[in-house]
């Protein structure tokens, strides 16, 4: 995001005078009522701008200290803190109340998926029955199979009974993707259809997010 994240993390850039996240916090469901927000970089200015609540919401933070600890890195800090089924998300992108709904009533560990021309992040390979099989991060694809992955997942504490694995080869970033597809065999992971959603990763995509939320919310 270049200078637009100098002064201040990316989940606090503002969307129609919103901050991402607050984008985010608002469209949960009620039966969220307590979120755990990892926080890395400048994360006290987040934790000094949403407190301890956001409405009815219990907030609670866990930092992250490593830049390249990754996503794998990111829940397993917050591993005491979890209990039962949880909902996992990205700190940037946007997505749809009614997704985040349709994949907590999953049965299922559940991935958010969406429909794109050319795939920027990774890829979810799924079968017809939509049972995920892998997913491949975008170093390793053609941008063009299946589903993108959105980053929003529903797992629960059995994802702990696996080790951290790599991002990618030789890589030092632990992926949750890359951990949590070892259980695919023993535990059903479901694919949930995006109804709309925009990943966050340039500057341009601010424009998307408004048009996307605007046209959601007039």
């Amino acid at each position: 995001m270049g200078p637009l994240t100098e002064k201040k993390p990316k989940p606090l850039l503002e969307v129609n005078g919103k901050s991402l996240l607050e984008h985010k916090l608002a469209a949960l469901p009620e039966e969220v009522d307590e979120v755990i927000i990892v926080i890395g970089y400048r994360g006290e200015m987040i934790r000094d701008k949403f407190g301890a609540s956001y409405g009815n919401i219990t907030l609670r933070y866990v930092r992250q200290e490593n830049p390249t600890g990754g996503t794998a890195e990111a829940l397993w800090l917050a591993k005491d803190l979890l209990r039962g089924k949880f909902l996992v998300m990205n700190g940037d992108n946007i997505y749809a109340r009614e997704d985040i709904e349709k994949c907590i009533k999953s049965e299922n560990w559940s991935v958010l998926v969406g429909a794109a021309e050319a795939i920027r992040t990774g890829a979810v390979i799924a079968d017809e029955s939509g049972r995920v099989l892998s997913i491949v991060e975008n170093t390793e694809h053609s941008g063009k199979e299946n589903y993108a992955n959105t980053a929003l997942y529903v797992l629960d504490t059995r994802v702990f009974d696996y080790d951290p694995k790599p991002k990618a080869a030789g890589s030092s970033e632990l992926g949750l993707p890359q951990t949590f597809i070892q259980a695919a065999q023993d535990i059903p992971i479901k694919t949930v259809q995006a109804s709309g959603w925009v990943e966050i990763k340039e500057p341009s995509d601010l424009e998307k997010a408004s048009v996307f939320l605007t046209q959601r919310h007039p």
